[in-house]
């Protein structure tokens, strides 16, 4: 209920006004059933504009650093996430990792929209990095469509280092369902899992228009975070 609230009266009506988002493609987003939105990551603005532009309730997977995130913007997104029953996720090891597909795919047995970042992080630069297959598992184990998603602009609206976020519009682009029927009984197959990933970073790739670059944004900004300090 207060995901609404926050939707249609507290949040809602003041991220329209000040981002203006415009959305394309929402006809591809079902107006009922289960189905996993994939977008690219640029911004701590990502998981509050994409809800203001969908008719539907949507789940996120939210890394767990968005609950404890410092600052204004920091404390407004927990706030945000945790009043509208977003998902925490540990993203520290491989059982960390099994607990948020089970996560998801118990929104996706609810017949919910579950939205997940394929690249696990926001990107450092505003470039498109390589996806993780943890939504090539979903999507299979689920068995339901994935609607690639590009978020546009909203890494301009705070890069990294920036302390307050610039007032400036965004875009939101829905592609077209991708369905992955046809791999049916193969999510233990890796390079399916491979495949079907670099599907739907490929679809996110063309909606955004952005770089890409076949790293894991993780590991970049880990070699970024460790030159700083040497």
């Amino acid at each position: 209920m207060f995901y609404y609230v926050l939707k249609y009266v507290l949040l809602g009506p003041l991220l329209r006004l000040l981002f203006r988002p415009r959305a394309k493609g929402l006809e591809h987003v079902p107006a009922k059933g289960a189905a996993i939105v994939a977008s690219n990551h640029l911004s701590f603005a990502d998981p509050l504009l994409m809800p203001a532009v969908l008719k539907r309730r949507i789940t996120f997977l939210a890394k767990a650093e968005y609950f404890t995130a410092p600052g204004i913007t920091g404390r407004l997104t927990a706030l945000v996430l945790r009043a509208a029953d977003q998902i925490s996720i540990d993203r520290s090891g491989r059982a960390a990792g099994q607990a948020a597909i089970r996560e998801g795919l118990e929104v996706l047995a609810q017949g919910e929209l579950l939205a997940i970042y394929p690249e696990g992080t926001r990107s450092p630069d505003g470039r498109l990095y390589k996806g993780k297959v943890g939504v090539a598992v979903m999507a299979l184990a689920a068995q339901v469509p994935v609607i690639p998603c590009a978020m546009v602009g909203t890494f301009e609206i705070r890069p990294p280092g920036r302390v307050l976020p610039r007032i400036r519009p965004a875009a939101i682009r829905f592609g077209e369902p991708l369905d992955f029927s046809r791999f049916t009984g193969m999510a233990d197959h890796k390079t399916v899992l491979r495949a079907v990933t670099d599907e739907i970073t490929y679809a996110i790739f063309r909606l955004s228009g952005q770089e890409y670059v076949d790293r894991y944004a993780a590991d970049v900004k880990a070699e970024q975070a460790k030159g700083r300090r040497g």
